[in-house]
């Protein structure tokens, strides 16, 4: 399938809409059997509280921690293409805020490679979460542990 940096077909940091769909597009090739994705959609709660909408920022590095994290995980699954985006800016319920998607010939390398992705972005991805609730009180959210 390549060397490690020709199979991560898309890290970004993007304002722009996300959707699966275009991870998939990148990823989809006829050696691979099995392609799993990963939407993380706002959601309308949390912790009981009402979310009325949410505000990610971005560290000018996320762009390169992204494509660091990408480039690990298609090292660490071999024969796995790996594509994944984070958006920054304002978003409301049902937007997408993370996607991704892995192929893989087989499923459980496809799903353990695109539940590492996951896991790894929300640790070591310089962005930050703004709730605001529905009652107007908001709370600033860590990506990074």
């Amino acid at each position: 399938m390549g060397e490690t940096v020709q199979r991560v077909r898309c890290a970004q940091i993007s304002q722009v809409p996300l959707g699966v769909e275009r991870m998939i597009a990148a990823v989809t090739d006829p050696r691979c059997g099995a392609v799993v994705t990963f939407d993380g959609v706002v959601r309308d709660h949390d912790g009981g509280r009402g979310v009325d909408r949410l505000e990610y920022s971005a560290h000018p590095l996320a762009d390169e921690a992204i494509a660091e994290v990408a480039r690990e995980i298609a090292d660490r699954y071999p024969d796995t293409l790996v594509a994944v985006a984070h958006r920054h800016g304002p978003l409301e319920v049902g937007d997408s805020a993370l996607v991704c998607a892995v192929a893989a010939p087989h499923r459980k390398q496809a799903f353990a490679a695109c539940d590492d992705l996951v896991d790894t972005v929300k640790q070591r991805v310089p962005i930050w979460k703004h709730q605001i609730f529905a009652d107007g009180e908001s709370e600033w959210v860590g990506a990074l542990s």
